[in-house]
């Protein structure tokens, strides 16, 4: 084997390593969602059944059907309703113009980061800047973050603003 083969298979081999421990590896929280238990415990029956014959499976009918819809809504229509009932009416003008939010799913409050688009125009010198601290600052009634930093676009893409939340 040539130096250039026997270089290419060790960083090969080396990627591999790393993707397998990479795959392998948990948060190490321990807080993990799904139960790798193999055997149901004492006091509990296959299904989730207790042994007295409860349930602790909670019914559907638990959550309000506007919950549901809200679940499977878009981040933007989401941040609408949520200023649709709890806004003022500036903020609910304002925010009517929204068309999209990114990033407003994802937190780690380390640097948290999103970003709403709108359909005004003109960027900052356009008629957007002031409706866009409204937006901001309902952003930041809808979410809480130790560091985050959200950001106000236009129809083109242009900065109208930001804020903290």
């Amino acid at each position: 084997m040539g130096m250039k083969t026997k270089v290419a298979l060790g960083a090969v081999v080396g990627l591999v390593v790393i993707g397998a421990v990479t795959a392998n590896s948990g948060d190490g929280d321990g807080d993990g969602k799904s139960d790798s238990r193999t055997s149901a415990g004492a006091n509990e029956k296959p299904g989730d059944a207790k042994a007295d014959g409860g349930s602790d499976a909670k019914p559907a009918e638990d959550k309000p059907a506007e919950d549901k819809a809200l679940e499977k809504a878009s981040q933007a229509d989401r941040f609408k309703a949520f200023v649709q009932k709890n806004g003022t009416a500036a903020e609910k003008d304002a925010v009517s113009h929204v068309t999209k939010v990114q990033g407003a799913e994802e937190q780690n409050d380390i640097l948290d980061a999103a970003d709403v688009y709108t359909d005004f125009t003109g960027g900052i010198m356009g008629e957007g800047t002031g409706p866009a601290n409204l937006i901001a600052s309902a952003f930041a009634d809808w979410k809480q973050s130790e560091n985050g930093l959200v950001t106000i676009y236009d129809a083109e893409g242009e900065l109208l603003g930001n804020g903290e939340f």
